[in-house]
């Protein structure tokens, strides 16, 4: 997401979502379009660009740049992100802003692209987004929560159906390498078959909403 208390590192924890209520869904949510000029076992070097607010209907199966371009006059936000590989909901992560029309170009320019619909929510004691995924990842929607340190004892809303931090298949360098529209049945039949699975190592208390 983004820089975090402890320097140069996200914590972080991400769940596999298939359905969110209606009051937690923004009527204006950010969109965010973001190019992978390196994706490679887990280091990938990142740039992202933003547009606040959203408020015109969106067709979630459009190209990624077609959806950048729609909203191209709106973008006010963009970093260049350098990632290491996840470690059990910790990864290494530097962030620095970039001139938005820098970035824009960029993203234009090359790279493997990722586009999704972000709604902030506050649920307890933690800041949550939902990312609804756009383009060759719809319909795929992840709920993600950061923290300053470690994200341990984390009540988990119920709509969060099975894990996926320790998913190298879920993080978004690979969706922009391997887009989840092409294995999107095979991941529900997986799920079907062995079930949800959360980090009790981590303290996972299941919060039944």
């Amino acid at each position: 997401m983004s820089d975090s208390g402890s320097g140069d590192f996200e914590f972080e924890r991400r769940f596999f979502v298939t359905g969110v209520p209606a009051h937690l869904v923004d009527d204006a949510p950010s969109l965010i379009v973001q190019s992978y000029f390196l994706a490679d076992g887990g280091f990938a070097l990142r740039v992202r660009v933003q547009a606040p607010t959203v408020r015109t209907a969106l067709d979630p199966t459009a190209d990624e740049l077609a959806l950048l371009e729609q909203h191209a006059d709106e973008i006010d936000f963009s970093a260049v992100t350098v990632k290491g590989p996840m470690n059990e909901g910790t990864r290494y992560e530097a962030e620095r802003s970039l001139d938005p029309l820098v970035g824009l170009e960029l993203i234009r320019r090359g790279g493997l692209r990722v586009a999704k619909l972000r709604h902030a929510v506050w649920l307890g004691e933690d800041g949550w987004v939902i990312d609804e995924f756009l383009g060759a990842n719809a319909p795929l929607m992840i709920a993600e929560v950061e923290r300053g340190g470690p994200v341990t004892d984390l009540a988990i809303p119920s709509f969060c159906v099975t894990e996926v931090t320790a998913d190298p298949r879920m993080a978004n360098d690979s969706l922009a390498r391997t887009p989840f529209s092409g294995w999107a049945q095979d991941y529900a039949r997986e799920l079907a078959a062995q079930g949800p699975t959360f980090l009790d190592g981590l303290g996972v208390n299941r919060r039944q909403d």
